[in-house]
């Protein structure tokens, strides 16, 4: 029997009393016992950060950058061994699992090139009122103290990565819970941070249950929480820590909107074929995926049979096929409530074009037409492989059918107007507006994050160090100016 993976306390291997088990939801087989920290051992992880946080705030650039790039350097030479564990435990394709420690890499890197320009200072005279004569401010960022990163399933290393690197930036502490679905991934980040150099009790990974997460929510010493879940349980996160920094990566139901003048073959076809394809991958579970479709309608009856084949293209079956496209869903449970959903719809009058089936976790790629404006898949977000597809009478309509949602984390606009490109940005109540494609797209260097029930806050690394940082000033007084 293999040994249960052990966590990391303070930069140390560690186990506790109890275990539980990680399957695969493909197969059912079984991918890793975890180790789960006793609240002993999560007291003294809290109060190792807590004590380290003056020293890691201190530390060099240089010491902090090296880690990071180690941290790049080693995922990168253990890339397929990562990929082929996230596909265990996540039950994602293997061809979007290696894309993930692909961007895992990128987000270590980019956290190394903005610590090495962290802190350097904005220097403002002062003597623009004569008060201020022989004065200048120099401001500069300081940790807010130790972090909690609270990560998700459905990108378990990434978004794992998006907590750590930025903290490890800006020295600041961090404790990372996982998601319990998926931990393994965050724990082998832990073996790579234990190569490095940094202070000990400057990070833990903490594979605790979700019924002791508010504990860690409520402990004082843990002023900054990074969470990336849910929107029930984010919210009540918000609303449990009002005194705390909360940064809230929260869901979506990310519109693509096909505009008239995206009107040729080829223009059809490429948006047809990005429409299935980010509607489906990761089986539907990213908060950015395609859920509505809004066509012009002097184009639907043109792109709902392109829409429509090409996601019956898509290839559903073993995760670890590098053939496929759409595996299962983290859980049967998952698929059900998806199952439950589409019914719902077609029940109230909804048309189904493509899938609505579903096998155990596995649920095919599906289209709807017609859904009715109040059943629970046109208002909330599906998180599973499921679009729906309706038409509008021009630009106005369009954009407007897209803010009539409570999220808004991003929107794909399909135009080739620059001025349209524009009155999208300027129109539509989303974080981040994707012109020529769908609203997945993500950089990681760039601002992420939503308005509305999508969130509070920003990811992408420089901002994520923002976040976890705030302005000290520094007034020096009688100088020759």
């Amino acid at each position: 029997m293999t040994a249960p993976h052990a966590f990391w306390l303070a930069g140390r291997e560690a186990t506790g009393e109890e275990t539980f088990d990680v399957t695969n939801s493909w197969d059912g087989r079984l991918v890793g016992t975890v180790s789960v920290p006793t609240e002993a051992q999560v007291e003294e992880a809290v109060a190792a950060a807590h004590a380290v946080r003056e020293e890691f705030a201190a530390t060099p650039a240089h010491v902090r950058t090296a880690a990071l790039d180690h941290v790049a350097k080693r995922l990168t030479e253990r890339a397929e061994e990562i990929a082929q564990l996230i596909s265990a435990e996540n039950g994602k394709p293997i061809k979007w699992a290696r894309g993930e420690v692909g961007r895992a890499v990128s987000v270590f890197r980019w956290a190394a090139e903005e610590a090495r320009r962290f802190n350097a200072g904005d220097a403002q005279r002062l003597d623009t009122d004569a008060g201020g004569t022989g004065r200048l401010a120099l401001t500069r960022r300081f940790p807010r103290g130790t972090v909690l990163g609270i990560a998700p399933f459905n990108f378990p290393l990434n978004l794992s990565a998006h907590k750590v690197a930025p903290a490890i930036a800006v020295g600041a502490p961090i404790i990372l819970k996982p998601a319990p679905a998926t931990p393994i991934s965050s724990l082998v980040l832990g073996e790579i941070l234990a190569e490095t150099d940094l202070p000990a009790g400057s990070w833990s990974v903490l594979p605790v249950p979700n019924d002791r997460m508010p504990a860690l929510v409520q402990d004082e010493r843990l002023p900054v929480i990074s969470f990336t879940g849910s929107g029930p349980v984010g919210w009540s996160i918000l609303d449990s820590a009002p005194r705390k920094h909360v940064t809230l990566e929260l869901g979506g139901n990310g519109a693509a909107v096909v505009l008239a003048d995206w009107s040729s073959e080829e223009d059809l076809d490429w948006a047809a074929q990005r429409i299935a394809t980010f509607s489906n991958y990761q089986g539907g579970q990213s908060c950015i995926s395609v859920q509505r479709v809004i066509a012009d309608a002097s184009l639907y009856e043109r792109l709902v049979p392109k829409v429509v084949a090409a996601v019956e293209a898509q290839v559903t079956g073993d995760p670890s096929d590098a053939a496929t496209d759409v595996g299962p869903l983290v859980s049967e449970d998952a698929a059900k409530r998806v199952e439950s959903w589409v019914n719902e719809a077609v029940e109230n009058g909804a048309t189904l074009l493509a899938g609505g089936k579903r096998d155990g976790a596995t649920y095919a790629p599906t289209v709807l037409a017609d859904v009715p404006a109040d059943v629970t898949i046109a208002c909330e977000e599906v998180f599973g492989p499921v679009l729906t597809i309706t038409k509008a009478e021009g630009e106005e309509a369009a954009f407007a059918a897209v803010n009539d949602s409570p999220y808004g984390l991003q929107a794909g606009v399909f135009t080739h107007d620059l001025q349209t490109a524009f009155r999208a940005h300027r129109a539509l109540e989303t974080g981040g507006v994707i012109i020529g494609d769908v609203p997945s797209y993500r950089a990681d260097q760039m601002p992420y994050g939503g308005a509305k029930q999508s969130g509070v806050g920003r990811e992408g690394v420089r901002y994520a160090m923002d976040d976890y940082t705030y302005e000290r000033v520094l007034v020096l007084t009688g100088l020759a100016l």
